[in-house]
């Protein structure tokens, strides 16, 4: 008898050829500016913990507290026994943060995305995507059964073309986008997509996982960042990176919270995010407003190290993050470099296709970066 599973081995053959194989790298120790990876101490620029808050006592303590508390597991989904005092506590902390009507929070920022597209937008409704998208929202588009076409990355001209050409036969019609892009670490046009959103009557989305905390006077992400709070859109991010904990929340109008809660499936049908990690983010969100000195470090850091890699034969992709991202020939490279500066003693990761268009090593800063950090990672460039 043939075996159903042989194909299995094949792909991987493949997946090997085209050096797109992964595997995970095991981080000892706390969260940091510097890890230990195999038994040796790392200078980290593989991280999304922006503020460094993801070690930090502060946090630590809150998830403790909580767990003494209430359990180490929510032990069922929000609308049955999940339900703590502490949800509650956190959707009002971002609802104000972001300055919103309301907030709700799910088990993980993926799930977030999945549950609301796919809540928003059905069969006979169409959503267009930016190209370089999350995974989780181009996943969503998928699960909604709604038409899903992609526009060129950042290309106004082609979404207005899209719907000029399309919008008119739809009911509904969601434009999504991240506001940092997660693999390159520029920003969208917001405002302009706002705008086309409304003549166009479109809802918008945006993801702002990798802008909150970050981006923005009190850093509520990029929507605060380009003086956009308070218009009508649909707000999603996680609290797992620069807010150091797990989850992700949607923030937007009472009717829309009120709808998800009802028609969300990946919120509705999945545990409640556990009490330690709702304590964690809740302070990760406190901090990122009560504590800007770590927002200002890390623009500094971001600033000094871009100065000086423009000083290096090397090709920057255009960023105004904490992603900065250098451009390389072939997933070879990429790997290659990423080898060359782990024996140096850099975690700084290789990212290739599928995942990206074209492979380079992407550099996440953070604010417990110190001087010494930077210049090290420059040195062994």
């Amino acid at each position: 008898m043939s075996n159903p599973y042989s194909w299995l081995n094949k792909s991987l053959e493949t997946i090997h050829r085209a050096k797109w194989h992964r595997s995970v790298k095991t981080i000892a120790g706390t969260p940091g500016a510097v890890v230990e990876l195999a038994g040796q101490p790392v200078v980290n620029f593989a991280s999304n913990d922006y503020l460094g808050l993801a070690g930090d006592r502060q946090l630590i303590e809150a998830a403790i507290a909580a767990t003494e508390t209430y359990g180490t597991g929510s032990t069922g989904s929000r609308l049955l026994s999940g339900h703590k005092p502490l949800h509650r506590e956190l959707e009002a902390a971002i609802a104000v943060w972001k300055q919103t009507e309301d907030a709700l929070v799910f088990s993980s920022g993926y799930l977030a995305n999945l549950g609301t597209v796919s809540a928003l937008v059905g069969q006979r409704d169409l959503i267009l995507g930016d190209q370089y998208n999350h995974s989780s929202l181009k996943k969503g588009a998928i699960l909604s059964g709604a038409t899903a076409m992609d526009y060129l990355h950042n290309d106004l001209a082609d979404l207005r073309g899209k719907l000029i050409n399309h919008r008119s036969l739809y009911r509904r019609c969601l434009i999504t986008t991240d506001s940092i892009f997660s693999m390159d670490g520029d920003l969208c046009p917001l405002p302009e997509l706002l705008a086309i959103a409304k003549k166009f009557e479109c809802m918008l989305l945006v993801d702002e996982a990798h802008a909150t905390g970050v981006m923005g006077k009190t850093g509520a992400g990029c929507v605060e960042h380009f003086s956009c709070t308070g218009q009508a859109l649909v707000q999603i991010g996680t609290l797992s990176k620069a807010l150091g904990s797990l989850g992700g929340y949607v923030a937007g109008s009472a009717e829309l919270i009120d709808f998800l809660r009802n028609r969300a499936a990946t919120w509705i049908y999945t545990t409640a995010l556990s009490p330690a990690d709702t304590a964690a983010a809740l302070k990760g969100v406190a901090i990122a407003q009560q504590e800007p000195k770590r927002r200002r470090k890390l623009w500094h850091n971001i600033n000094y190290l871009k100065k000086q890699l423009s000083h290096l034969e090397l090709e920057l992709l255009p960023s105004a993050s904490p992603i900065l991202c250098l451009n390389l020939d072939s997933p070879e490279a990429a790997l290659n470099l990423a080898q060359k500066l782990l024996s140096s003693g850099i975690f700084a990761p290789a990212v290739r296709p599928p995942t990206v268009p074209t492979s380079r090593l992407r550099l996440s800063l953070m604010a417990t970066h110190e001087q010494q950090h930077l210049d090290k990672l420059l040195e062994s460039l």
